[in-house]
C-alpha cells in the first residue's frame, strides 16, 4: 500500500519549562511521514522548504524510507519558521514568531507516481490547496484530512468544499466546536459528519481521543506519561501512526479503525517525551508494541 503525505516542513524554535530548542526539524507533513514510516515504506511526502533547509534534515527523512521527490527546495528561499513558548501546564502556549516564507506560494505539485497512491493524508495547510491536492489525485481508498481554528474562521466556505471529499477529518475539540458551531461534542460530530466525512477523530490531547463513525463512538485513553517535554507536532504523529497502521493492513473496519487509533496514540505519546522528532529517530518497534499492549490495558476491565 501507499501513502501521500502533502503538508509543511518547517523548523521551529521550541520554549517550554523544561528546555529550548532552535530551529528543529517540525512540520504536519514531517511528523505524520515519520509516524507512518514505523507501519509502512511505500510513502511519498510533498511540501516545500528554502536552500537554508539542512541537509541533515533530508537526510533523516530519507532514512526513514520517505520518498522526497515532491518536495520542492526553492533556491534562495528561507524555509517556514515558527517559534513558541509553552507554559508549564504545556495545554497553552504562546506563538512567538511565524515566518511563512516560501510556504507563503506553496503550490502542491504530486509527483506522477504519488497520485495513485492508495491512501492520502492532508496535513493542516489552506483549504484551497487541499482541494488541489484532490484534483490531482486518482482514485484514493481513503483520503483524511486535518484543519485548525484560523482556517475554520478565515476559509470557512472553502473548508466546506474540502470536507464534502474528505473521508475522515482529525480536529481537537475546540476545533469541532467551532467547525459545528455546537458545545456538545457529540453534536458536533454529528454535524461535522453531515458535511461529508464518514469518520471523525477529534483529539482531546491530555484526555485522549474519540472516534465516530456513523453508527459507532470508540473513546481512546491517553497514556500517562511522568515526562512531557515537548507536545508539538503530536497531533500529526497522532495521524502519521494512524493511517500506517491502517494502510499497513488495508482493512477500513470498525477493529481496524479502533485499533488505528491506539497506534496513533502510541506514536504521539512517545513523541512528547523529547523535542522535536528527536524520540522518533531512536525509537523502535518493540517499544511500540510494548506500549501500545499498555494502552490496552488502561481500557479493559472484566465484569
Amino acid at each position: 500500500m501507499s501513502l501521500l503525505v502533502v503538508g509543511s516542513v518547517a523548523l521551529d524554535t521550541i520554549e517550554t519549562p523544561f528546555g529550548k530548542a532552535d530551529d528543529a526539524l517540525g512540520g504536519s507533513a514531517t511528523f505524520i511521514s515519520a509516524a507512518a514510516s514505523f507501519f509502512m515504506k511505500d510513502i511519498s511526502l510533498v511540501g516545500v522548504v528554502g536552500s537554508d533547509f539542512p541537509k541533515e534534515h533530508i537526510a533523516f527523512l530519507a532514512g526513514k524510507g520517505i520518498n522526497l521527490d515532491g518536495l520542492q527546495i526553492i533556491e534562495g528561499g528561507k524555509t517556514f519558521r515558527w517559534s513558541g513558548r509553552y507554559h508549564f501546564d504545556l495545554n497553552t502556549r504562546d506563538t512567538l514568531d511565524t515566518q511563512l516564507n516560501v510556504f507563503e506560494n506553496f503550490n502542491p505539485i504530486i509527483p506522477e507516481a504519488a497520485k495513485n497512491a492508495e491512501y492520502v493524508v492532508l496535513g493542516n495547510i489552506h483549504p484551497a490547496l487541499q482541494l488541489q491536492v484532490l484534483d490531482q489525485v486518482k482514485n484514493p481508498k481513503l483520503v483524511i484530512a486535518d484543519t485548525m481554528n484560523f482556517w475554520i474562521s478565515g476559509a470557512y466556505d472553502q473548508l466546506v468544499k474540502t470536507l464534502a471529499r474528505v473521508d475522515l477529518l482529525s480536529i481537537n475539540d475546540s476545533e469541532a466546536r467551532e467547525l459545528a458551531k455546537e458545545h456538545n461534542l457529540v453534536k458536533a460530530a454529528r454535524k461535522i459528519m453531515e458535511m461529508g466525512p464518514h469518520t471523525l477523530i477529534i483529539k482531546k490531547g491530555e484526555h485522549g481521543a474519540l472516534l465516530f463513525t456513523s453508527d459507532s463512538i470508540f473513546s481512546a485513553p491517553a497514556y500517562p506519561l511522568e515526562d512531557i517535554f515537548d507536545p508539538t507536532g503530536a497531533g500529526d504523529t497522532f495521524m502519521g501512526g494512524f493511517i500506517g497502521y491502517l494502510a499497513k493492513h488495508d482493512k477500513l473496519d470498525l477493529d481496524h479503525l479502533k485499533r488505528a487509533v491506539i497506534y496513533g496514540s502510541t506514536l504521539a505519546s512517545y513523541s512528547v517525551e523529547k523535542f522535536s522528532l528527536e524520540r522518533l529517530q531512536n525509537l523502535t518497534s518493540k517499544e511500540i508494541e510494548s506500549r501500545y499492549r499498555q494502552f490496552k490495558n488502561l481500557s479493559q476491565f472484566e465484569e
